[in-house]
């Protein structure tokens, strides 16, 4: 039932979900976040102010540039991914983070009853195509399980790759 052939669409594919869905990301971010910062603080008043003066600070020029250093960082992940037939642990916790992150749109969706930035694609690109390509390792059998740890790593992995992709983008931004 197990075979050692992963399609290079479920590794490289990643890279390619992730584009459509930061398209969709850098067309509204910015933008979005100007206008509804307003109502989002007035929504959530107990957020802390560092919150608010982070999205505040975000431009159209930072948001590409962080945008940029994540392309740089989910194409090593599926570039690893296609090297080692899917069984790159790297990979396998970006396509795990990737599709955990289309969940957290969803969950940001319901609370600001709204789509903002990244909403739309995570339930037509996003999660499908984290869903699809962990079937596809799964039969080649090269799926690593994920357990509960194994989520929180992912979730602070795309965390943790945003905030650097972020603090990047601020300082590639302020040289031009």
């Amino acid at each position: 039932m197990t075979t050692s052939h992963v399609n290079p669409l479920v590794t490289y594919g990643l890279f390619l979900a992730w584009a459509v869905h930061d398209a969709e990301e850098l067309a509204r971010g910015p933008r979005w976040i100007r206008e509804n910062l307003p109502g989002l603080r007035e929504r959530f008043p107990g957020a802390p102010e560092a919150v608010w003066r982070a999205m505040e600070k975000v431009d159209e020029r930072e948001f590409a540039a962080a945008v940029g250093v994540m392309a740089v960082i989910v194409a090593s992940a599926a570039a690893a991914g296609a090297r080692s037939g899917g069984r790159s642990a790297f990979y396998q916790g970006a396509l795990t983070g990737f599709g955990l992150h289309g969940l957290v749109h969803l969950a940001q969706a319901a609370a600001v009853r709204d789509a903002p930035p990244g909403a739309p694609t995570s339930p037509l690109v996003v999660i499908p195509f984290a869903l699809w390509a962990r079937g596809r390792l799964r039969k080649a059998g090269v799926l690593r399980p994920v357990r509960l740890g194994g989520v929180a790593a992912g979730l602070a992995v795309a965390a943790g790759a945003t905030v650097v992709s972020h603090a990047v983008g601020r300082k590639v931004a302020a040289r031009f």
